[in-house]
């Protein structure tokens, strides 16, 4: 697990190629707010966005936001950070699309490097091939400026020929993949899990969601302000779960002291990863800001059994 944790539930995309939406933009909150370059901008269009993002970039990160990101192009790498150069302090992070090999992050870092980024600027890899899945060991230990996998699965489910279903196990093995190289390799912003293509359909979102949080995803990408709200929502853990991480913290304090090392709660037993289980439930629920103080209050009376 990382020791430095990036709080990224929520990636939004929001095409550059649009003056109006980067607009909207400004009143969002989400975790990752990800002005778009690539996908969601036609290529007669790329020139254009350019030149709107680099306008809407002179400003400040809009209040909303916790991490403020541009997803470049893969063929256009030079181009596209040179365009957003002027306004690198005010950038947290870069994702970088069609990432396949070391090289592919390599090149981006001489970039930013020739450009003077400041040194804590992120780079978020899309995993969206075979081969991309099969080299993430090689990914994920290029550069420590690494902080994060995402799954991209349209382009992923293309390169294997794979038809998309509800169920989502064709993507079994690239998720599982992602997620356990992400932990791995310590990235502080975990793995990111697939798009809902279907950005009306909240109870699908929801399924999605709670598919990916069983599976160890961090978070998931949107493309609608519609879906931020769910996904945030669903990737924090359960009231249950967090009056769960509580009791077991408050009762490990008090087996400590009796130099238990193991003990029984609920008819449970406990020991050391589940009482890490439960400081990581709690620590989750702290960077995004929740107040525990009630919870605590009540369940400060408990002990080990």
């Amino acid at each position: 697990m990382a020791t430095t944790t990036i709080l990224r539930r929520a990636l939004l995309y929001v095409p550059s190629s649009s003056p109006k939406m980067l607009n909207k933009a400004q009143g969002i909150k989400v975790d990752c707010l990800t002005y778009d370059l690539e996908d969601s901008v036609t290529p007669t269009e790329k020139p254009n966005a350019r030149k709107y993002l680099g306008e809407v970039l002179k400003g400040p990160k809009p209040p909303g936001v916790k991490e403020l990101a541009v997803r470049i192009n893969a063929d256009t790498k030079d181009e596209d950070i040179a365009a957003i150069a002027h306004a690198k302090h005010n950038i947290d992070a870069l994702v970088i699309p069609k990432v396949n090999s070391s090289s592919d992050l390599q090149h981006v870092t001489q970039l930013l490097t020739h450009h003077q980024f400041p040194p804590q600027t992120r780079l978020i890899a899309l995993i969206e091939s075979a081969l991309g899945v099969l080299s993430l060991d090689k990914i994920c230990t290029t550069t420590p400026l690494l902080t994060g996998l995402i799954f991209a699965a349209e382009d992923f489910a293309l390169d294997l020929s794979l038809t998309r279903t509800p169920s989502l196990t064709e993507f079994l093995f690239a998720r599982q993949s992602i997620v356990t190289a992400a932990c791995a390799y310590n990235l502080a912003g975990g793995a990111m899990d697939l798009v809902c293509t279907d950005y009306r359909d909240t109870a699908a979102l929801e399924r999605e969601c709670e598919n990916g949080v069983q599976m160890g995803f961090r978070g998931k990408q949107c493309i609608h302000p519609s879906q931020v709200e769910v996904v945030e929502r669903m990737f924090l853990p359960s009231s249950e779960r967090v009056r769960w991480a509580v009791r077991i913290l408050t009762a490990d304090r008090r087996a400590r002291e009796l130099g238990k090392g193991s003990w029984g709660l609920g008819g449970k037993m406990v020991d050391r990863p589940v009482v890490e289980a439960a400081r990581a439930v709690v620590g989750k629920m702290e960077l995004a800001g929740v107040d525990l103080e009630r919870v605590w209050e009540e369940e400060k009376g408990t002990v080990p059994e």
